[in-house]
């Protein structure tokens, strides 16, 4: 979700009133005339707009645009995540909870990481097989629960204890994710690490190891 600043209907009003006030009680059919209502109607529009700022509201986020893996398996699944954060976002509308709401909205933003991730790798599918079939919906069905029992005008023991258990395991879930998101890197940073390994070998021998930009040895500190 997104907070964004409602612009006010009153200057607009203001400057209707100026124009119709003008017409009813003060000449215009000189250019001057004209000028000076712009200049008042611009004064009205500028004050009102400073005082009447309007209000912020929230709003949801753009659903991210995925392109086609190639793989129909890939898509299909990507095509359910997306209904589980589209249910994720229904689900933070309902929550009241400031803390509750931000985790959500970090746990929409690693999941869309996620399938983008696949969307583009289709071989990283396996990864996140235990993420789709458990730990996704898992999510979902605790978040629901926890939307269900806090809009209760009266909670009991139970309400309010099972309401804690779901609040006190959401940075374990946020980590879950973002470790998730993380594993689909692990061969990219293998290849780097091995990549700069072999340059790293290569300078050494051809005695470059030490030299800078200019190909002037650095001094050994």
């Amino acid at each position: 979700m997104a907070r964004v600043r409602k612009k006010s209907a009153v200057p607009v009003y203001a400057v209707a009133f100026t124009w119709a006030f003008w017409a009813s009680v003060l000449p215009m059919y000189k250019i001057s005339h004209f000028i000076i209502l712009t200049i008042l109607s611009f004064l009205a529009y500028k004050t009102t707009s400073f005082i009447f700022r309007g209000k912020w509201v929230e709003v949801a986020d753009p659903e991210p645009v995925y392109e086609s893996s190639g793989s129909r398996e890939v898509d299909a699944l990507v095509l359910e995540g997306r209904q589980s954060i589209k249910r994720m976002r229904e689900l933070n509308a309902q929550i009241q909870d400031k803390k509750i709401s931000q985790q959500i909205n970090r746990l929409e933003q690693l999941s869309n990481e996620i399938f983008v991730q696949v969307t583009k790798n289709p071989a990283k599918l396996p990864q996140i097989r235990k993420f789709m079939s458990y730990y996704l919906p898992t999510t979902i069905k605790l978040l629901t629960s926890y939307a269900e029992m806090s809009a209760q005008s009266v909670r009991g023991k139970n309400i309010t204890a099972t309401m804690q258990k779901v609040e006190g395991i959401m940075d374990t879930i946020v980590a879950a994710f973002e470790k998730q998101l993380d594993s689909l890197f692990g061969a990219e940073a293998l290849d780097i690490s091995t990549d700069i390994t072999v340059l790293e070998g290569m300078l050494e021998r051809e005695g470059l190891a030490n030299t800078n930009a200019f190909g002037m040895q650095k001094e050994n500190k």
